[in-house]
């Protein structure tokens, strides 16, 4: 396939109630790749998030999970651990914490009625989750799991097979890549790579003082119709 340098190419490991930095990137691809098909990491952000209580200090969202004696399974294979009442908790924690938000009434029906869903994968709890609040962001983009794709190899060809299967000519990426990508692979490729230099926005929030970095929830429930706006509004990607 022909490559095309207008076509951006994006590739994440899906998480849990993602950040906002998550959905910036997402915004700025032309394919969007779930990059579900490697090692799940224990302590990351694949099945939890953080929200803002009322003490004004962030708090987790943990969806269990089953990963002891079950040696390094990739994000697709792990599965939730169903003896837990996590959907419950969560929706009950976030109806107390952001009862005075805004737009609660307006999306947290919705987010309950995906969560209480009869889940066994988390791969398919965290898509369902995105695909909502893309919904609600008004956020189309053309995106696939690259464990359907099938590219092999080491992390550096497989992110160079996934541009060239798509026929991307660009590759984006975050900031924190610098440090270890080998850009002149790309470019001899015919592969241009661009960094997300993400400077994360200030919006209203409830609970005093401003934190950053907590699940785009707390945007949205907040800010409502506007959280796309105020999300993309200080993302910068920057190509060499």
């Amino acid at each position: 396939m022909t490559l095309d340098a207008s076509r951006t190419l994006v590739v994440l490991q899906p998480g849990y109630l993602p950040w906002l930095g998550y959905f910036d990137q997402m915004y700025r691809a032309t394919h969007f790749v779930h990059y579900d098909d490697v090692q799940f990491d224990k302590h990351g952000w694949r099945n939890r998030n953080r929200v803002k209580a009322p003490t004004g200090q962030p708090h987790w969202l943990t969806v269990p999970v089953r990963h002891t004696g079950l040696g390094f399974p990739r994000i697709a294979d792990v599965d939730i651990d169903r003896r837990m009442p996590w959907a419950r908790k969560h929706i009950g924690t976030l109806r107390q914490f952001y009862r005075a938000a805004p737009y609660a009434t307006t999306y947290l029906p919705a987010l309950e009625a995906v969560l209480t869903r009869d889940w066994y994968r988390l791969i398919d709890l965290d898509l369902a989750v995105i695909e909502l609040v893309c919904g609600w962001l008004g956020l189309q983009r053309s995106t696939a799991r690259a464990s359907d794709i099938g590219v092999v190899g080491t992390p550096t060809d497989r992110l160079i097979g996934l541009c060239l299967r798509l026929g991307t000519g660009r590759y984006l990426t975050g900031a924190a890549a610098r440090d270890y990508l080998d850009v002149a692979v790309f470019a001899r490729h015919g592969i241009e790579v661009a960094w997300q230099d993400y400077h994360h926005p200030v919006y209203p929030q409830q609970h005093g003082g401003f934190v950053s970095h907590l699940s785009v929830i707390d945007l949205v429930l907040n800010c409502g119709p506007a959280s796309l706006d105020i999300l993309t509004s200080q993302g910068v990607a920057t190509a060499i």
